[in-house]
């Protein structure tokens, strides 16, 4: 399968977007380089429809003006991971949750840290929303694009005229 990315100026840094013919696949933060096995055929495409679309989606989403995102997505996992990914997309903007609460959504409660590697996997994120888990004692935990954008995101929604 062949797979397109663009890169994205953002609040944050380049953020690299990959998408299929029809789906929405990753974003990478300026601190990761995307998964050539995952995507071993990936051209720089800047005019694919769904990148186009998810560019003018995430600034929006920065911008404050966007709490949903709607574009069809193809997170590849395994079973429990995408379990957990789905999880994941039901925590509110501007929520937050820990992992034993992804744990008991799951019906898994003691696969803790089983849901925090899974949610370590997730190559959507912001639109699949794992940056609004955090430890059970508040504090901010592991996140592919590091703990100050982790911080950024969550501060940007709870500043939000939508929320």
């Amino acid at each position: 399968m062949k797979y397109y990315y663009t890169v994205m100026e953002s609040p944050v840094g380049g953020i690299t977007l990959i998408a299929d013919d029809e789906n929405f696949c990753a974003i990478y933060w300026p601190n990761q380089k995307p998964d050539h096995k995952k995507f071993p055929e990936l051209e720089r495409k800047d005019g694919s429809n769904i990148l186009i679309s998810a560019i003018k989606q995430l600034n929006d989403y920065f911008k404050g003006k966007r709490t949903e995102f709607d574009l069809p997505l193809r997170p590849v996992g395994t079973a429990f991971q995408e379990r957990v990914w789905q999880a994941l997309t039901t925590i509110g903007y501007g929520d937050t949750v820990s992992y034993g609460d992804i744990a008991n959504d799951v019906k898994n409660p003691k696969a803790v840290r089983a849901v925090g590697a899974a949610i370590g996997k997730n190559p959507i994120s912001i639109i699949i929303p794992c940056h609004r888990v955090i430890g059970a004692n508040g504090k901010l935990t592991g996140f592919a694009g590091g703990l100050s954008i982790k911080e950024f995101l969550l501060d940007l929604e709870s500043c939000s005229d939508n929320n």
